[in-house]
């Protein structure tokens, strides 16, 4: 990595520590990240917040469980799905429901890097591999 963007990625990475309130991103922090990158622009701005974004974004998909569904989820099963996430990677995990017809039906959920399925789609398609 050259001097410039080595530059770049810890100005970035400072920027993400001050982004952070008990643990988590801030709102309001961020806003208070983004104002003074305006009031005081540093070299290779764009580079900085495009870095910054990255940094930000993944630690947000870190507590966010994105649950994909064939049927209707009610409420109640996703809120249970998150407070076991929570458990299981001993952080706040909220959930983000998004339809997915394709799956026929079942669930997959990615929290960050980490994708669980248990899907009709998932198991027919092991089932073809297998044959």
């Amino acid at each position: 990595m050259s001097a410039g963007k080595k530059q770049i990625q810890q100005l970035a990475r400072q920027f993400f520590k001050l982004s952070l309130a008990n643990g988590t991103v801030s709102a309001d922090q961020v806003g208070g990240v983004l104002a003074y990158i305006e009031k005081h622009r540093p070299a290779n701005t764009t580079a900085v917040l495009k870095a910054y974004q990255r940094l930000i974004a993944t630690e947000v998909a870190r507590g966010q469980a994105v649950v994909e569904h064939a049927g209707l989820a009610s409420s109640a099963a996703l809120d249970a799905i998150a407070t076991a996430l929570s458990a299981k990677y001993h952080r706040p995990i909220t959930w983000v429901a998004k339809p997915a017809p394709a799956l026929l039906a079942g669930l997959r959920i990615r929290v960050g890097d980490d994708v669980y399925e248990s899907s009709v789609a998932n198991q027919l398609g092991a089932l073809a591999a297998a044959v």
